[in-house]
């Protein structure tokens, strides 16, 4: 993984330190700073962690709280300033408790919040915003030119999905062109990936794809964009998705990564029965070394790439390769895989026997089974360092895409044999099994 450029860390870590000093310095002399004044802190740290400072997660938690209790403190006629009252609403959607835009919503008599606004955050916090999404809607102009546009944009971005991905898509755009370089953005590029790729919208979401990989590679939240964009290559690949089209988006990415994502695309493609993008990937992540996990990236790829051969000429050299593979490196949902693919090539080469006693009937041997397992635990980003929402297309966890990775893959075990007997019984029919 590469590093934080160290200008930037540097930056960072002063910044972080003048928040600190300020605060000390606060708390000694009786000066407070205001509302606002705090949020760009959060605002930068949060910007600094999508770009690649993990480390900042912790200033990121200290922010939190520490502008929580001081909205709550400060006398009401600091929201006055409009200033103030948008840094309560950003609060309020960049991970902040809800309870506390509620608290100062009951309390402010002089009217600074718009309740229109606070409305449709409070509905939207609570998981209610397909209840005021018209309005919502409505609102992202009147305000796209205010503090709070960009977040408005993706807050209502994350409510259109579910009924209107491409005016959600819209939303995005707006939010991610108006907040450049920001939190904002990486949220809404990664989540116009998932709605091309639900959508299959297949250059829009290579575009979006190109776009986050040059700038949010590092982000808590690539590894969700990997899983994505893995899985618009194997579904377009070969149609409208081409090899250099892979290689250019992940060109952006080090080693280690562009060898972590051609691994992911090796395995779904040869869960899929993609044979050719399964052997590109498995080739390209051989090719890539100099890290820490060569030789199991090695012995993955070995894998991937003997279960496209199965169904080749070169079968035998793909049933070596997969049995010399030692199961204790492989994960168990790898060691289910390749439990499957050594069946399905058993399969493949396994001469006929007959069914029943008597009987000319000649079928495949269906005795292999495969029982599907369950990956290792892996660690995800935590939501908190995300702005605030649900905007991504419906997932699964990671065991849970790992037992359906499996399960899809023993279907295409048991497809494989049914095809075979299939085979059979056509050479029967011909005359050329007796």
């Amino acid at each position: 993984m590469a590093r934080f450029p160290h200008r930037l860390l540097g930056l960072a870590s002063a910044a972080f330190a003048a928040v600190s000093l300020q605060g000390a310095a606060a708390q000694q002399e009786g000066e407070n700073l205001a509302p606002y004044q705090m949020l760009r802190s959060l605002q930068f740290v949060q910007d600094t962690v999508v770009t690649g400072d993990h480390s900042a997660g912790e200033m990121q938690r200290y922010l939190i709280g520490a502008i929580d209790k001081r909205l709550r403190a400060v006398d009401p006629s600091v929201y006055s300033d409009p200033r103030n009252v948008d840094a309560a609403l950003i609060y309020a959607m960049s991970g902040g408790n809800p309870s506390t835009l509620e608290y100062l919503v009951s309390r402010d008599v002089a009217g600074n919040f718009d309740n229109r606004v606070a409305d449709i955050l409070r509905k939207y916090l609570s998981g209610q915003g397909t209840m005021v999404v018209n309005t919502l809607k409505a609102m992202v102009p009147e305000y796209r030119n205010e503090r709070i546009g960009p977040y408005l944009a993706l807050v209502a971005g994350n409510v259109a999905v579910a009924g209107t991905p491409l005016e959600a898509l819209e939303f995005y755009d707006w939010a991610r062109l108006a907040a450049p370089g920001t939190i904002v953005e990486e949220a809404a590029l990664r989540r116009s990936v998932s709605i091309a790729v639900e959508a299959d919208l297949v250059d829009r979401g290579m575009g979006y794809a190109r776009k986050y990989a040059r700038r949010y590679v590092h982000s808590p939240y690539a590894s969700q964009f990997a899983d994505l964009f893995v899985l618009l290559v194997v579904r377009h690949y070969g149609k409208d998705v081409a090899a250099a089209d892979v290689e250019g988006t992940l060109a952006f990415m080090d080693a280690d990564r562009r060898r972590e994502v051609y691994l992911r695309m090796a395995r779904q493609a040869a869960i899929a029965g993609k044979n050719d993008l399964t052997r590109y990937a498995s080739e390209q992540a051989t090719g890539i070394s100099g890290g820490a996990d060569d030789r199991n990236a090695e012995q993955l790829a070995r894998l991937y790439g003997g279960m496209a051969d199965i169904p080749s000429e070169k079968v035998g050299d793909a049933m070596k390769t997969i049995a010399d593979l030692p199961m204790a490196t492989l994960s168990p949902a790898d060691q289910a895989l390749r439990a499957a693919a050594q069946a399905i090539a058993d399969a493949v080469v396994r001469p006929p026997v007959a069914q029943g006693a008597g009987s000319e009937r000649l079928a495949q041997d269906t005795g292999a089974t495969v029982a599907p397992t369950r990956d290792a635990v892996i660690d995800t980003a935590s939501s908190a360092n995300d702005v605030r929402g649900s905007g991504s297309a419906p997932g699964q966890t990671a065991g849970d895409s790992a037992a359906k990775d499996v399960s899809d893959f023993q279907t295409y075990v048991d497809r494989g044999r049914s095809t075979l007997n299939a085979i059979d019984d056509l050479l029967k029919e011909e005359g050329v099994l007796q």
